[in-house]
């Protein structure tokens, strides 16, 4: 069991570092100036990001199916937060590597130009000579980057909406699991509604984070806005987001019971 945990917590921290370097992407096609390109390796990140998911997903699902009796509910419990510790772990990795791969993805977008196609880029970025060249690249994350995320001139609203957001998407799925072995009764209602409450953070995500985000995308290709703001932006978006794997495990719980209630209330 504790094996296939590991694979559990290691495609989870996958998945959040993979969404949580996203955010360099728009930041490259800022500093080539192509933004439309950057956007359609934007594509590429997710579907690893959701080729991920989809794998972990069983996996995680015979968690639940481990639980015969009340007793295996507190290592179920403990299990579930071990893999929102590696969600938080993983957004941590990802705002690590961020510097190194915004530099990195201004690259592929050049590559992208020349090549033509995304089969042909990454057969061209995957020889020895390129892989070699992509150790340039890499920056170390300095702590004045730290000292330049102030709140102040990004709106609370976008940073709450964030935060309300990671944390429906993180702990949405294990929330219904963890329901769904509290009811067995109901399991299956339960474990149903999870594409209802995942669709809710993706309808926040899309309806009011990412308009606001690529409107100060578009002030800076302007020059109507400085890159610097959208450094911040881009910052404290991702702060809000590791808080929002934080606030998950504090919901957990709450947010299981509450599903369970809402679907014993379902004729």
């Amino acid at each position: 069991m504790m094996e296939k945990l590991l694979i559990i917590c290691v495609f989870v921290g996958i998945i959040h570092m993979i969404e949580t370097l996203a955010y360099s992407v728009r930041l490259a096609g800022l500093k080539t100036g192509k933004l439309v390109v950057a956007l359609s390796l934007f594509n590429i990140i997710v579907i690893v990001s959701r080729t991920a998911n989809m794998v972990q997903a069983p996996l995680t699902g015979k968690l639940g199916d481990a639980v015969q009796s009340k007793e295996d509910l507190p290592v179920l419990l403990h299990q579930l937060q071990t893999i929102l510790l590696a969600a938080s772990i993983g957004t941590i990795v990802g705002a690590l590597l961020l510097p190194s791969f915004v530099s990195i993805f201004s690259r592929m977008i050049s590559h992208l130009e020349v090549a033509g196609s995304v089969p042909q880029m990454m057969k061209n970025i995957t020889s020895i000579h390129t892989l070699e060249k992509a150790k340039k690249h890499v920056k170390r994350p300095r702590w004045t980057m730290l000292s330049q995320l102030r709140i102040g001139g990004v709106p609370k609203r976008l940073l709450l909406l964030n935060l309300m957001a990671t944390t429906i998407y993180t702990v949405g799925v294990l929330s219904t699991l963890y329901a769904s072995t509290l009811e067995p009764t109901l399991s299956k209602s339960i474990l149903m509604s999870s594409g209802l409450i995942n669709g809710l953070a993706m309808i926040t995500l899309a309806v009011f984070v990412d308009p606001q985000v690529a409107i100060l995308t578009e002030k800076v290709m302007k020059g109507d806005s400085t890159k610097q703001s959208m450094n911040k932006m881009v910052g404290t978006l991702v702060i809000s987001r590791l808080c929002g794997t934080v606030c998950a495990q504090v919901l957990l719980v709450p947010a299981a019971l509450y599903i369970a209630w809402i679907c014993k209330l379902i004729p």
